[in-house]
């Protein structure tokens, strides 16, 4: 993990952003330590929730860590708080962690979790059978590269983010080759550059995002998801292996270390009224992957447009 960057004092803060602190006496003067990961909207919900506990005179410190390699520093209080953890791809991890009880699961975020196989909708003139998941068993060669032909090519998510492709594919027995794509800006160029030219492709796309507003298509409709399915191998179509079904879909949480509340209760307090619309969210990311315009400005507009919103969060 590494550091990024730490807050000023609480005296500078006040004077640089004329604000009264609300920081309690029982805050800690200790940095709260909020992770940081691999795709933009979770860089634009942290560093969101980070400036607003500076302005309530909280010192902070942005860390980058791994999405699910994280829960073990979430539960000895080394990082102290995760913005986005999705019901689609941690709902597992999160539950064992907050089973521990030193995890706390502080609240849904506001915005609802897909992330599910994609096509664009030109590969359905290549196989009408879409969206029905069955369609791929038959048209796999339709999404077929050099690189995996006769197999068609699914681009996965870099593999740190979990989603259990690689055993959906086995389950269900797909004739595709997962190729996982080494980050996040990685998938979405891939996706830009097949969509120009109408090249094959079926790749994780998710939402809250620019992508499924940007570009026309559809997700994949595999059987739907039951907690079962990737517990306990004779549930579903192979009674033989689990993951044979769909992503989850539901709420993206925040989570953090369960001491929170009692060395910072002003961030506890802050965190928890923390919340996003999906179309906020898509529109933040546009602005930063799509528009050009870099990560502090975007959270410096939204802090300045939503000032009385945050205010709130922090007893303002």
């Amino acid at each position: 993990m590494v550091m990024l960057r730490s807050t000023s004092a609480l005296a500078a803060l006040a004077l640089a952003f004329g604000f009264s602190s609300p920081v309690s006496a029982a805050d800690s003067k200790d940095p709260i330590k909020l992770t940081l990961h691999d795709w933009t909207g979770q860089l634009v919900s942290a560093h969101i929730m980070g400036e607003v506990l500076k302005k309530a005179g909280l010192n902070i410190e942005y860390v980058q860590a791994d999405y699910l390699a994280q829960f073990a520093a979430l539960q000895s209080g080394d990082l102290h708080v995760a913005m986005e953890l999705w019901a689609t791809t941690a709902k597992e991890a999160l539950e064992s962690a907050v089973a521990t009880g030193k995890v706390e699961n502080f609240g849904e975020t506001g915005m609802q979790a897909i992330e599910e196989w994609w096509y664009p909708l030109y590969m359905k003139e290549k196989c009408p059978g879409l969206p029905d998941w069955k369609a791929l068993k038959a048209c796999a060669k339709e999404f077929s590269i050099p690189e995996t032909a006769p197999k068609g090519r699914y681009v996965g998510a870099p593999a740190t983010w979990g989603g259990f492709d690689d055993e959906r594919v086995k389950a269900l027995d797909l004739d595709f080759e997962v190729v996982h794509a080494g980050t996040d800006a990685a998938l979405f160029a891939e996706l830009e550059s097949a969509y120009q030219r109408k090249a094959p492709v079926v790749l994780w796309v998710y939402a809250p995002h620019w992508a499924p507003i940007k570009y026309k298509g559809e997700w994949v409709e595999f059987p739907k998801y039951e907690p079962a399915c990737y517990t306990d191998p004779s549930w579903g179509i192979n009674k033989e292996a689990a993951y044979d079904c769909g992503k989850p879909r539901g709420p993206i949480w925040k989570a953090g270390w369960a001491g929170l509340k009692d060395k910072w209760p002003t961030a506890y307090t802050a965190i928890k009224g923390f919340e996003l619309t999906n179309d906020e969210m898509g529109a933040l990311v546009g602005a930063i992957d799509l528009d050009g315009k870099k990560l502090d400005d975007v959270v410096a507009g939204w802090i300045k447009d939503n000032e009385p919103r945050w205010k709130k969060w922090i007893g303002g």
